[in-house]
């Protein structure tokens, strides 16, 4: 089939590939190219799954003679992103060579451990157990890709008598692998099947993906999207006329109130299933998904677990089905569905792991869910940060893709043997309910559990000290709250940062989406004098993140005027704001904390004036004094599991929307500094923060990141013990000097 006419025959996918950017490219280039346009759409292949590669010919970098390097994306890469150093660069004669030390497939993990010694060149990118999958392919371009509709033929109990109707239909020449893990005993099979089948174009393995390959990096992308589409025109067809009969028809209706239920219960739900640390959340609502939870099937395929490796290892074995009708259920009684639920999930997670586990095997992990599917409402999935909780429902969503294709392609009693079934699992392995094969819960163990797995989990750099958390932070817009939001960033922690400034919190969430990522931090508008927006700035939290950790407000205002007295409604806003404002954060805050169930931490900002009096700022320093009592009364009523503690700092003229230039003027005026009204603002600011700095022991001006360190400091685990206290941040004001 020329290329040309392969482009017109797809229906679903597109061919995005440029001749105007792929003919200045080099072959490794090329590769990286190839890699990125098929990794760029989750139709063809998920996020990190699969592999790439191409063999190149080089100048040896020792002798300089021409020799064959293997290419092939690097252990952990994504296609979607990989760049040209994340491929494992190999000689291939000595990676060929390798079939020479294979002992068999009892000892076919201590392969791994000699791909290194065939590196070509200086390369850090780790080879995967992927590496001989590719290289003893005749090939000169290889994809290993994992497409829904591939792996619902791969999955499919008629999987291997479908791919020869397939064939037929599309003039293609698949050849069927049966199930075994990936890995040196898979390469094996591959190359002796391709041998066995030289006019193949490609090869599907049971239960878990495709191959396809090509002369050119061009002809390998066109062949591996012309395949891909030809498969999904086949499965959809199927799917299509299974209309509402798919997954044996509904249930259950959706709840139209399902995103207000999901909100209320995501934050119990975080707490049930965090273990001894906790997880982020993530909601998808998507069509399919709620076809799938509200279907008769969806119970009975879920529990059969998944059949792609690439699937489970992030999904688990199986997900949690909560057994809840939503037509008639309220809150109560799905957090008691869930509850029962969880308890059943951890104890048949046990009893999997002490079936199937061997005296070398890891200990268990644990034993909670990363997806959670619930009827009417949709599926929750987690993971230690949100990218990683989003991408597991990714996964699911694949799998659920799978089962839709797979039992789509029903078509009488399964056969026996099943065609998945071979030298690594006998057919009565395998479970099979309406055409779907699940993967074989000793298989499945044998992938969680493989000590190579094991070993790239404990190789991944240990989690920064705010990971795993969820932290709102109040006036993240300027001054110090700002500052709180960038160093938290840094720090690992998925951050909400609100400001009555809309404009100012979006600058602040992208300055600390810079070092966070984007997935870690949103902006929202918040005003603390208002319980619906507090409420709506929470529920944004808990929708993004699954609930809410950390919350620290920085949010106050100072009444000023030219005569220094100031109005009873600006004395009214103040308290409102400073006093007032701290109370309905943490009184909102109150709900998500008790759901969740786990340590939680509230930072507030009072300041030296509480216990030093001035003249003039009457307002600011009782809201103050009101503030740090503020602090004391929450630590009791919040106790024992929500840390309540706040910072005095002294005055902080750097990035304060309380220094407008006005103010500045005037008070430079007031101390007879020396300035000239024609001065830039900062310039103007620094004088005033250095007069402050003299009337301190340490001399030195009190800055945003000195506040922003005592408050992370207060939220973090560090300060585990302390509750209902107060950091001075003042340089030493011996004025402040506790009484």
């Amino acid at each position: 089939m020329g290329q040309a006419q392969a482009a017109r025959e797809l229906r679903y996918l597109k061919d995005l590939w440029d001749d105007s950017i792929a003919r200045g490219l080099d072959e490794p280039e090329l590769l990286r190219y190839r890699s990125n346009l098929l990794g760029r759409d989750l139709r063809i292949t998920n996020f990190g799954g699969g592999n790439t590669s191409s063999k190149i010919a080089q100048a040896d970098p020792l002798d300089g003679q021409p020799r064959m390097a293997l290419w092939v994306k690097g252990s952990g890469g994504d296609l979607g992103t990989l760049q040209r150093g994340g491929f494992a660069t190999l000689y291939l004669d000595k990676v060929r060579a390798l079939e020479g030390r294979y002992r068999g497939v009892a000892f076919e993990d201590e392969m791994v451990g000699l791909y290194p010694l065939c590196a070509f060149g200086v390369n850090s990118a780790a080879a995967s157990i992927d590496t001989p999958l590719h290289a003893f392919l005749p090939y000169s371009h290889v994809d290993h890709l994992h497409p829904d509709w591939g792996i619902a033929l791969a999955a499919s109990a008629n999987g291997r008598e479908k791919m020869e109707e397939f064939n037929r239909r599309f003039g293609h020449r698949l050849i069927w692998v049966p199930w075994q893990r990936p890995g040196f005993e898979l390469a094996m099979m591959l190359k002796r099947n391709v041998e066995a089948a030289p006019k193949a174009d490609g090869v599907l393995l049971g239960g878990h993906g495709l191959f396809t390959w090509g002369e050119t990096q061009r002809q390998a992308y066109l062949n591996a999207l012309t395949m891909i589409d030809h498969l999904g025109q086949f499965v959809v067809e199927r799917i299509e006329k299974a209309g509402e009969g798919l997954f044996g028809g509904s249930s259950h209706a959706t709840r139209p109130d399902r995103r207000e239920v999901a909100a209320e219960v995501l934050p119990f739900l975080r707490g049930r299933v965090s273990g001894a640390r906790s997880v982020i959340g993530h909601f998808n609502d998507l069509a399919g998904v709620l076809r799938f939870v509200n279907s008769h099937d969806g119970p009975k395929l879920a529990h059969l677990g998944t059949s792609c490796p690439d699937h489970f290892l992030r999904t688990k074995i199986r997900p949690l089905w909560v057994e809840w009708h939503p037509g008639a259920g309220g809150q109560k009684e799905l957090r008691h569905s869930i509850e029962a639920s969880l308890e059943a999930y951890r104890t048949e997670y046990a009893a999997y792991y002490h079936a199937h586990a061997r005296a070398d095997s890891p200990a268990m992990r644990d034993p909670n869910p990363t997806v959670v599917l619930v009827p009417g409402v949709g599926m929750f999935t987690f993971g230690k940060n949100k990218t990683e909780a989003r991408i597991t429902g990714e996964f699911y969503t694949n799998a659920i893709h799978v089962m839709e294709g797979a039992t789509a392609l029903e078509q009488g009693p399964p056969p026996s043997p099943l065609p998945q079934a071979g030298a690594a699992a006998p057919s009565e392995s395998f479970q099979v309910y309406r055409n779907y094969v699940a993967l074989p819960p000793a298989e499945a163990f044998g992938i969680e559990y493989w000590q190579l797995e094991e070993a790239k989990l404990q190789r991944q750099p240990a989690e920064k000290q705010f990971s795993r958390t969820v932290m709102v932070v109040v006036g993240g817009g300027s001054g110090i709250g700002r500052e709180v939001a960038r160093l938290g960033a840094s720090r690992g922690a998925h951050l909400v940062i609100g400001d009555r400034d809309a404009d100012a919190a979006t600058a602040s969430a992208r300055e600390a989406q810079a070092t966070a990522g984007a997935e870690a931090v949103v902006a929202t508008s918040l005003d603390i004098r208002e319980r619906s927006s507090i409420r709506a700035a929470l529920r944004q939290a808990v929708m993004t993140y699954g609930g809410v950790d950390i919350l620290i407000n920085t949010a106050a205002i100072f009444p000023a005027s030219p005569d220094g007295r100031i109005s009873e409604e600006q004395w009214r806003l103040t308290l409102d704001v400073n006093v007032t404002g701290n109370y309905l954060l943490a009184d909102e805050a109150r709900s998500v904390f008790a759901d969740q169930g786990r340590p939680a931490a509230i930072v507030l900002t009072s300041s030296a004036n509480a216990v030093v009096p001035k003249a003039g700022s009457e307002a600011y320093d009782v809201s103050k004094a009101a503030v740090s009592h503020l602090v004391r009364e929450l630590a009791i009523a919040l106790a024992p599991k929500v840390r309540v503690n706040g910072i005095s700092p002294a005055t902080v003229v750097k990035g304060s929307t309380m220094f407008p230039r006005d103010r500045v003027l005037a008070s430079l005026a007031k101390y007879k500094i020396e300035h000239s009204p024609d001065e830039p603002t900062d310039e103007l600011r620094g004088k005033l923060a250095r007069f402050y700095a003299q009337r301190t022991l340490t001399r030195a001006a009190i800055e945003p990141a000195d506040c922003a360190e005592a408050i992370l400091f207060l939220a973090s685990d560090r300060a585990r013990s302390t509750t209902g206290h107060l950091i001075p941040v003042d340089g030493g004001l011996t004025e402040a000097f506790l009484r």
